[in-house]
């Protein structure tokens, strides 16, 4: 809704002192469908020439984040670190073999059904499944493992932010093509020479109105849109390094509460759970 917000503010504020200052919004309103139609369809195009399909459904699912925001709140990382506190508690009383009920069918494991939206994250769920039966085939040597992810996690940020990047240089362009625009509409004028002044003069204005809108789109709404979904990936990201912190502490023989505390401090800070909340979490915890 900020979002929504803030790009309303700046059509307010645009468009407000415009017509506050005397100007007129029929030459705008008369040239902008034609030129929406040229720099938007020409920005699309680029779009879908420089990228896959595959990334441009995943740069349109990114509009989800740019509104919603990241969807991991201080609950969530609570959660994953009594789940996580759970696992190397019991790796370290009962061996890594312990684990294996848990990591080969998470859905019937008790621990995991105590946390369904951990469950419900695939991408979360089969890291933390993933690394712990990596750690039960004895690479345990947490130089090696906290390698290994992260150069996983750093693949995974980079593709996640394929759309953020898509958009950017999607917002870099569209001042180019509102030139485009503007020039047809200088073409379009020339072939008018003979009209009187008045004509050429809305003819003109018209054609002002393509520079006009490829610059307000490109810094006033693409643009914003690629630095805010790049915020939010990133945000989330910070939830699988709370994982990765986790599992490498234990691996280098730390106790589960050294190694929680260790990924309590990974969360981003808006959303870090103290230490006496993470600590009433993990000693409440009841997994059959």
């Amino acid at each position: 809704m900020l979002t929504i917000g803030g790009f309303v503010f700046l059509l307010a504020c645009v468009f407000g002192s415009y017509v506050a200052s005397g100007g007129s919004l029929a030459p705008l309103m008369e040239a902008m469908p034609f030129e929406l139609w040229t720099i938007g369809g020409a920005a699309v195009g680029t779009f879908v020439m420089s990228n896959s399909m595959h990334d441009v459904k995943h740069t349109l699912g990114g509009f989800k984040k740019i509104m919603k925001g990241a969807v991991y709140k201080k609950e969530d990382y609570v959660e994953l670190l009594s789940l996580l506190y759970f696992f190397v508690r019991l790796a370290s009383t009962k061996g890594s073999m312990a684990l294996e009920p848990h990591i080969e069918k998470p859905d019937e494991s008790a621990a995991f059904q105590k946390f369904p939206k951990i469950l419900a994250n695939h991408h979360a769920s089969a890291m933390v499944c993933d690394y712990l039966r990596m750690v039960g085939m004895n690479a345990d040597d947490p130089n090696q493992i906290e390698d290994v992810m992260a150069r996983e996690l750093k693949k995974t940020l980079n593709e996640e932010l394929h759309g953020a990047h898509a958009l950017q240089t999607m917002a870099d362009g569209l001042p180019a093509l509102g030139i485009v625009a503007a020039v047809l509409g200088v073409i379009k004028t020339m072939s008018h020479i003979n009209e009187p002044p008045a004509v050429l003069g809305a003819m003109i204005g018209g054609a002002l109105v393509g520079t006009f809108l490829g610059v307000l789109l490109a810094y006033g709404m693409v643009g914003p849109f690629a630095s805010r979904l790049k915020a939010v990936v990133e945000e989330e990201s910070k939830f699988f390094e709370v994982i990765r912190a986790v599992l490498v502490a234990h691996l280098h023989g730390n106790a589960p509460q050294v190694s929680v505390e260790t990924g309590r401090k990974m969360a981003p800070n808006q959303h870090m759970p103290s230490f006496a909340e993470l600590e009433n979490a993990v000693q409440t915890l009841q997994i059959a």
